[in-house]
């Protein structure tokens, strides 16, 4: 593996956007504090940008498949406004009911994603807000796994409180 190819796992809500409760509407979209500073220095470092993200509001009929794809469309153009680029972004419309292969705390999205840019996973790091998250990130052997949270995880290699916390 390349050492080129290490990817900055994001997950989406809480951690590029912040977390109203099934966001899926340009005008409920707002970006977590500190996001862009933090994505350009790891985009300028040479992580590829890959968000994971959970998105039971589709399975759950709150949203639609069509809608999801328009919000992510959005995040991503608004990022590029801001010179970042996200490579690619992986979801799961799944409830937790559905028990899929891809739904965190499983590791489906980032072994697909592994697949797709032939990514060096002990170089790679995820951030995210959620335990699932951790805990994904590591049965897929991502090395550096950040939990932006008040709450401490073992699956967890550093807890900050917030982005701006993150070297």
């Amino acid at each position: 593996m390349s050492y080129q190819n290490r990817a900055l796992f994001l997950d989406r809500d809480g951690i590029i956007n912040v977390d109203s409760g099934y966001v899926h509407k340009k005008e409920d979209f707002v970006f977590v504090d500190g996001l862009f500073d933090l994505l350009k220095l790891y985009q300028d470092d040479g992580y590829k940008l890959i968000v994971v993200t959970n998105q039971s509001g589709i399975g759950r009929g709150y949203y639609s498949e069509t809608d999801y794809m328009n919000i992510t469309e959005y995040m991503v153009n608004e990022l590029l406004k801001e010179d970042i680029k996200i490579q690619a972004v992986y979801h799961c419309p799944h409830t937790p009911d559905d028990k899929c292969s891809c739904r965190k705390p499983r590791s489906g999205m980032f072994m697909a994603a592994q697949k797709d840019h032939k990514l060096d996973m002990k170089n790679s790091i995820m951030i995210g807000d959620k335990v699932s998250d951790m805990v994904a990130a590591k049965s897929a052997k991502v090395a550096t796994r950040v939990l932006v949270s008040n709450e401490s995880c073992l699956d967890a290699t550093e807890v900050v409180g917030s982005l701006k916390d993150i070297k």
